[in-house]
């Protein structure tokens, strides 16, 4: 059915290749180990000898506003002591689709991040840190749980994968605060810009479409990330001691999160264009599935509106998708409940969000 594949493909490509986030557009949730969701092409496009398909995902945000649960911390930015990151991922994903069925997936992100604040440094100037490399190397098995050759205007798309612990998780970089007569200090770089975690990731997916005519339908996509390894060993103290309150609650230890996504809208099809609008909520859960869940983390959500347009040329496409944040919320942490039981005084952690992000990528089919 050509119009169910001309329609189709402009979503496919963007489920098949984005993420991100990993970070969730900030401190938060998907670290950018991999793309996200892996759609194929329609399985009514595929020849009986299958198909090879690259992608190239760029992927940026900068984060800057602090949220405790909802609430925005504004004085932050009035103060001049927020935290802003600047997060830029390459995605590279070369998939091998073997027949209108079965397919499988490599990618390999390549990260740049940089981290400026003032508490990391002394409180008294803005200093930056950095990171550069490749991170979370991920590869995925798909399949395709209803019969193309029946289900004509619609599909489940199943996914199982390992994210490899490829990325630096003890990246390094000097900060100001701990030295001698304030002298640089090396230490590891915060969470948020260490281009791995750690930990050996179990990937499940769901990925679904179903079109109610030529030009008109809907899609749908789950991702979690199982990372049954609860701490990496990495100090979060930043090349100095960790405090007696960390120490206390067990957030000197970096964490290994599960973290997990959902998809889900409309798109139109309109020639060689297809627009789409969809909801889309990351998250870095506080508590993991599967193993424990201390150690420093930053749980929390972002729910965005996510708008998209594809450009399609025969085995070309380009598109554009920009999730722009509707709700962020920074959750409270296993450390943060523990400091609360020690004290009997409330913590709660914050972390910084973007207002939107942005990714841009290219598709060829061969």
């Amino acid at each position: 059915m050509k119009f169910t594949y001309k329609f189709f493909i402009g979503i496919a490509a963007y489920l098949l290749f984005n993420i991100t986030d990993v970070n969730a557009q900030g401190c938060v949730a998907i670290r950018s180990t991999g793309g996200l969701c892996a759609m194929d092409e329609h399985p009514d496009s595929v020849s009986s000898n299958g198909a090879w398909l690259f992608n190239s995902n760029s992927r940026y945000y900068r984060s800057y506003k602090h949220f405790v649960g909802r609430t925005e911390q504004k004085q932050r930015i009035a103060l001049g002591t927020n935290v802003i990151n600047h997060s830029y991922a390459q995605d590279l994903t070369l998939t091998r689709i073997f027949n209108n069925r079965w397919s499988f997936s490599l990618d390999i992100p390549v990260l740049a991040n940089s981290r400026s604040s003032l508490y990391e440094h002394g409180g008294k100037e803005r200093h930056y840190t950095h990171s550069y490399g490749i991170g979370d190397v991920s590869i995925r098995a798909y399949a395709w749980l209803l019969n193309p050759a029946k289900a004509r205007k619609g599909n489940i798309q199943a996914g199982l994968g390992l994210k490899l612990p490829t990325g630096s998780y003890t990246y390094q970089d000097y900060f100001q605060h701990t030295g001698v007569n304030g002298a640089k200090v090396l230490g590891p770089v915060d969470q948020s810009i260490q281009l791995g975690d750690g930990g050996t990731g179990i990937i499940t997916e769901l990925n679904g479409y179903y079109n109610l005519s030529h030009k008109f339908g809907f899609y749908g996509s789950f991702y979690y990330m199982i990372s049954p390894r609860e701490q990496n060993g990495v100090s979060s103290a930043r090349g100095g001691t960790p405090s007696a309150k960390a120490v206390a609650n067990g957030s000197d230890i970096m964490s290994v999160p599960d973290q997990f996504m959902i998809r889900a809208g409309a798109n139109y099809g309109a020639g060689d264009f297809n627009f789409s609008l969809g909801v889309r909520e990351e998250c870095l859960p506080a508590k993991d599935l599967i193993g424990g869940s201390n150690g420093f983390r930053r749980p929390g959500y972002i729910i965005s509106a996510e708008p998209g347009i594809t450009y399609r040329v025969k085995s070309f496409s380009i598109y554009s998708f920009v999730p722009v944040a509707l709700v962020r919320n920074r959750t409270q942490s296993v450390p943060d409940k523990i400091s609360t039981q020690l004290t009997g005084v409330t913590s709660h952690g914050d972390a910084a969000f973007a207002d939107y992000a942005v990714n841009i990528g290219v598709t060829f089919k061969f």
